[in-house]
């Protein structure tokens, strides 16, 4: 070739590890496993088929191939399997909408990805493949549903969901825009509907405890996590409607306010709403409340900034601490997610109670106020100005009878004591985490395997009956009821207990559920007996490394996290956590929005491909920036990454052709006692040739060492793509000051071959292309190289020198100096001294080995 042709070296490679299955892993026991390798377990989110593979998936993979790519060439057994998350409402709407079948749909994208995914060259283990929406696949979901059901982990429950009462269907969050059905624009109401659920609370403690087991985790995701379980401790108290026979327990974590409560309020979901409000005359009023409320997010209704909003329900409950009847509202502030969906308000002491209580002109009464406000008898009583919500346990109980007097931490005690003796309340703990409603009203989903037999009433379906497949039906649009209720002949079956007449479980399984185990599949995909073998489990579980969106780090992360924990207690595998590290990737911007075919923003992955190859686009995507921070798109940036992976193909030939054989090998160090600058210092030229050549050589090793480690700490792939570039560039500076002498060909080859492994991991055709031009061998066969710590050590260093940030000046300085060295020679310097002249130095700092910044001022 007299050109870089990406797509030709591409499909070239690409046959090689096709033909070969270069990238398959076996499992233990299997031929070709090597039990002298440690395992590594490296797998990204899988995809959602839809459409072709974008930009986020473009980035996705390739940070997890070059993980991939760098653990086998150290010695790991690496398994880095994919498949796709293929159910899902997309498909449905698409249905309704086309007339087009779900299945025929997904296919078509799954396609499209398989044909992308090989385009690209990912090193994808294919004989792992799997599916969530085929039958091989969901027959297991369905076991492992029946497995729950068996333990009480699965089970059926009244609750609210939203609802068309044009389309006649329930609605998912993403289908309600404004409060509005997307399909039809009619206002959303609330509606009460038996739903299945798994009881993900009986883990809440284990999922804190067991943050203590993970290795690497992002500290924010954690920090999410444990905030969504939200554990608290405090009391649970019994307010009680006395003219309907009602109690309400609440939850608080400050029961020394009780005294300060002056209303009472329900969530807009809670069970007994209805039963409350009705003969009041208020039903209507109530109701057009509730349905107004469920239209909002959570996080629109729980904002602090959000005006408050309600309605009186015409009742009241007593407060067990004073006998006070208190009136109750139901209010969207108030949330079913957090304690029992009933608030006892306390707007003294509570912002967001201060500010309904004033919409609602209620009463504000200070019960807790600070020890020098009670001794100067002040702060107590009715009326405030702004809620006293900043706590400390220097407080003491004013107005609260018995309990005057106490200090706040002495008084939680003794008030939950009180209430215990009268039976009114208890200690509790409590968690923000619910249980897993995983009903979804929809067509293309996993079915659930359950029965409904009016004798045996609910009735699991028998292992050897699954998978329930999903019938082909003809009409996606619900009509009032799940599009598979229609399907009759599917509906209607006989009882597997008596072998009457029953009917199937029409709602399918949230897409969460098929997600929240697919990486186990992934180990043993085409196991018949069961999801997969312990064994096998065993060996490759945990995942070691785990990559995907930020977006997902609560619901998916915490849900595989409760099944693999279930299964553990089931004894299906050891492991207590699926993934030991975990690294979330930032979205790719484009002029500093997220992209979207509205704002005419986006740019085709598939395209791009097709323009510049797929090394160029893979290698782009790695160095837009950190890349948990994401990165903002630029077509001269891909023009650039481009331009330096053809000048690496090029530096290949001109290395190849200008050496020929006189080289030794390009793949090892050339040997100390072989360098030209060491056999004649004499001859014309050899001086600079000296400095050139080690220079070249230091530079290829500080490229190891550099790549190595920005890719194995912190997946700074950005910098080590900049580490491979500044070599090219050296090896191009020195190149015609080395060419002709053996040995100074050799530093010239290992320097260029060096380049070419260590781009291998973001551009792995070109690597594998450069590479074996220059050795002859499989740059994947070969080991990670290492640096040589002894070309690592410099006689001197470059010293930046700053003043206030600004560099003013560079100096070549020696190694080893002391701070006192080198801020003298930072100041001798004329650039610096020029910044300095009439301003005086407030501040000195020096980065040992890289710079000294002066503060001035003046």
């Amino acid at each position: 070739m007299d050109r870089y042709e990406p797509h030709e070296i591409e499909r070239r490679w690409q046959a090689v590890w096709a033909e070969e299955r270069t990238w398959e892993t076996p499992n233990p026991g299997e031929p070709g496993f090597d039990d002298s390798k440690p395992k590594f377990y490296v797998t990204e989110m899988l995809p959602y088929p839809s459409g072709e593979p974008h930009v986020g998936h473009l980035k996705n993979y390739s940070l997890g191939d070059a993980i991939a790519h760098l653990r086998r060439r150290k010695g790991y057994q690496v398994i880095h399997p994919i498949g796709y998350d293929a159910f899902g409402l997309p498909a449905e709407n698409n249905a309704i909408k086309t007339g087009q079948p779900p299945r025929e749909a997904v296919e078509a994208s799954i396609a499209a990805y398989q044909e992308q995914f090989r385009a690209w060259g990912l090193s994808f283990d294919w004989s792992r493949e799997v599916s969530s929406h085929t039958p091989e696949y969901y027959r297991w979901t369905q076991w492992i549903f029946l497995r729950l059901f068996e333990r009480g982990l699965a089970y059926r429950a009244e609750a609210p969901v939203q609802w068309c009462p044009v389309d006649q269907t329930v609605l998912a969050n993403e289908q309600v825009i404004d409060g509005r059905c997307e399909r039809c624009g009619s206002p959303v109401e609330a509606r009460d509907l038996e739903q299945w659920f798994f009881r993900i609370t009986e883990y809440a403690d284990r999922l804190l405890a067991d943050f203590d087991l993970l290795e690497s985790w992002p500290e924010h995701v954690v920090t999410m996590q444990r905030n969504w379980i939200g554990r608290s401790e405090g009391a649970e108290v019994t307010f009680r409607c006395e003219g309907l026979g009602i109690d309400f327990p609440v939850f608080t974590t400050r029961p020394d306010t009780l005294f300060g409560a002056t209303f009472f309020v329900l969530a807009p979901e809670h069970p007994e709403l209805g039963r409350l409000v009705a003969g009041t005359g208020r039903e209507d009023e109530v109701s057009a409340y509730v349905d107004e409320s469920i239209r909002e997010t959570p996080e629109e209704r729980a904002s602090e900034e959000r005006a408050k909003t309600g309605a009186p329900l015409g009742r009241t409950v007593t407060n067990p601490v004073n006998g006070e009847r208190i009136p109750i509202f139901v209010a969207d502030y108030v949330l079913m997610e957090y304690g029992t969906g009933a608030l006892m308000a306390v707007p003294a002491h509570d912002q967001r109670d201060f500010d309904f209580a004033r919409a609602f002109d209620l009463p504000i009464r200070r019960v807790v106020v600070p020890r020098a406000e009670a001794e100067a008898a002040e702060g107590a009583g009715e009326g405030a100005d702004e809620p006293f919500v900043g706590h400390t346990d220097d407080e003491v109980l004013v107005e609260s009878g018995e309990f005057t007097g106490m200090g706040s931490v002495e008084a939680k005690s003794a008030i939950i004591a009180s209430l215990r003796e009268r039976g009114l309340g208890e200690p509790a703990v409590n968690y923000r985490l619910r249980d897993w409603l995983l009903s979804r009203q929809r067509y293309w989903g996993c079915p659930i395997p359950i029965v409904y037999c009016e004798r045996c009433g609910i009735v699991p379906v028998p292992d050897e009956q699954l998978p329930v497949e999903l019938p082909e039906v003809e009409d996606y649009a619900p009509k009032g009821k799940s599009p598979l209720a229609a399907a009759e002949q599917w509906v209607e079956v006989a009882c597997p207990s008596c072998g009457g007449a029953a009917r199937r479980e029409t709602d399918t399984m949230d897409t969460f559920v098929d997600s929240s185990w697919y990486f186990l599949r992934y180990l043993d995909p085409h196991n018949v007996e069961r999801p997969f073998d312990r064994s096998v489990a065993d060996h490759w579980m945990p995942i070691d490394q785990y990559i995907g969106g930020v977006e997902h780090a609560i619901l998916h992360l915490m849900y595989a996290r409760f099944f693999i924990k279930a299964f553990a207690d089931m004894g299906m595998l050891e492991a207590q956590e699926p993934f030991a590290s975990l690294f979330t990737q930032g979205m790719i911007t484009m002029g500093g929005a997220k992209m979207s075919s509205s704002r005419g923003n986006t740019v085709s992955a598939v395209r791009t491909v097709e323009r510049y190859g797929a090394d160029t686009s893979r290698t782009y995507v790695c160095f837009l920036g950190p890349p948990e921070r994401g990165g903002d798109w630029h077509p001269d940036g891909v023009e650039g990454v481009h331009r330096f992976l053809t000048r690496l193909w090029r530096l290949g030939q001109e290395v190849v052709e200008r050496t020929g054989d006189s080289a030794v090998g390009a793949s090892a160090t050339p040997g100390r006692e072989a360098e030209p600058w060491a056999a004649d210092p004499d001859t014309p030229g050899r001086e600079a040739e000296e400095v050139s050549g080690r220079n070249l050589l230091a530079k290829a090793n500080w490229a190891i060492d550099k790549v190595t480690r920005d890719i194995e700490h912190g997946f700074q792939f950005h910098t080590a793509i900049a580490a491979v570039m500044e070599l090219v560039n050296d090896s191009y500076r020195l190149k015609d000051a080395l060419y002709g002498d053996p040995d100074g060909d050799a530093a010239l080859r290992f320097a260029t071959a060096t380049a070419a492994s260590l781009i291998f991991p973001f551009a792995p055709h070109l690597g594998s292309e450069v590479y074996a031009a220059l050795t002859g061998e499989r740059v994947w066969e070969r080991p990670w190289p290492e640096a040589d710590r002894s070309l690592l050590e410099r006689d001197t260093f470059t010293l930046v020198v700053q003043v206030n940030g600004r560099r003013r000046d560079q100096i070549e300085v020696a190694t080893g100096l002391s701070e006192a060295e080198l801020l003298e020679l930072a100041r001798a310097s004329d650039n610096v001294r020029r910044h300095l002249d009439g301003k005086q130095v407030v501040k000195e700092v020096v980065v040992p080995g890289k710079l000294v910044n002066l503060v001035v001022r003046g």
